[in-house]
């Protein structure tokens, strides 16, 4: 049994010809600089490990709000989803993301989530450490959450106090799995036979994720070269974990209260564009925004051409600042 579990022991695979950024060689500050952003990394102890953490804020004019980011399965935040931590960014707003526990820099076993409540809760600490913080506590704040991490973003907002969040944004969260990315019951039966002790074992069929999320063929070989994506198959625990709070998401959608954008590919192979349907007919929120993306994949920002990644970007622009705009900041 040992033998196994520590075979499926979670590794990142580096890619050997990998450039140090996905911009290629140019230096980080100087890269950062171009773009208008100032960025920050640093390590944030929680109860249950360490999250490798960043900032992006903007170098000119005041800063209108804050977003906490979490970015999908097998990903990190030193990548290609830097791209719309930095958008953002440039817009006016301070963006902070960490990488999942389990994922990227962060401690953990990769990409092994038996318990996402877990997940949540500790992405969370680090989040309402800057929320809450003097500098912060005042201006609006947004969680935004993309594919599995719209799912760890919904389940860090039922844990939040009430009001803590200005408003909720999802780009093609993971709510509903499609029928051909589900593990087969019998394998779940099978493995859950052993008592718990296969939960991290990465033995589950690859169903090639990436594929399916990238349009731009440029785009996904870029992607494809990020040293710290997991490429292992998917961990037992993992897979029963998804297909259990992903229920517990529909079940629940009733208790967002907040303003919500949810915004979705009509072709996306990854996560269910009716993941976003449900989300926005079930929300209790007076202020509810759907966006569907005819012909786009899962991965709006990151995998689509310029121009369609584009139009998503200035969607989520306005949304946003229409809201700083209606809800403003608290008062001291």
């Amino acid at each position: 049994m040992s033998s196994q579990a520590d075979k499926s022991s979670a590794k990142l695979t580096p890619a050997t010809t990998s450039p140090p950024y996905f911009w290629g060689d140019r230096p980080e500050e100087e890269y950062y600089t171009s773009q208008g952003v100032r960025n920050t990394k640093s390590y944030f102890e929680t109860p249950n490990g360490k999250l490798f953490t960043q900032s992006f804020l903007p170098l000119d004019g005041e800063i209108k709000g804050t977003v906490f980011m979490s970015h999908g399965y097998g990903s990190d935040t030193s990548w290609m989803f830097q791209k719309i931590c930095i958008n953002f960014s440039t817009w006016g707003y301070a963006v902070f993301a960490a990488d999942l526990y389990g994922h990227g820099r962060s401690d953990g076993i990769r990409c092994y989530m038996g318990d996402m409540e877990k997940v949540a809760a500790t992405s969370l600490a680090f989040f309402k450490h800057v929320r809450l913080s003097d500098e912060y506590k005042n201006l609006p704040a947004f969680l935004f959450g993309e594919s599995m991490g719209g799912l760890v973003t919904l389940l860090m907002y039922f844990q939040s106090e009430p009001d803590l969040w200005t408003g909720l944004i999802f780009s093609a969260p993971l709510f509903v799995i499609p029928e051909d990315m589900k593990p087969s019951k019998p394998h779940l039966f099978a493995y859950g036979l052993l008592f718990g002790l296969a939960d991290t074992w990465a033995v589950l069929p690859d169903n090639k994720m990436i594929g399916k999320a990238i349009r731009d063929p440029e785009k996904l070989k870029i992607i494809a070269l990020n040293p710290n994506r997991y490429t292992g198959k998917p961990r037992v625990g993992t897979m029963r974990e998804l297909l259990r709070k992903t229920q517990y998401a529909q079940e629940n959608f009733g208790r967002v209260t907040i303003p919500v954008l949810t915004v979705h590919g009509t072709s996306d192979g990854v996560t269910c564009p009716s993941s976003s349907k449900l989300l926005y007919e079930k929300a209790s929120s007076a202020d509810k925004t759907l966006k569907l993306y005819d012909g786009m994949y899962h991965s709006l920002i990151q995998g689509e051409p310029d121009e369609a990644a584009e139009i998503v970007l200035k969607d989520m622009r306005e949304w946003i600042d229409e809201r700083v705009k209606r809800y403003g900041s608290k008062t001291a």
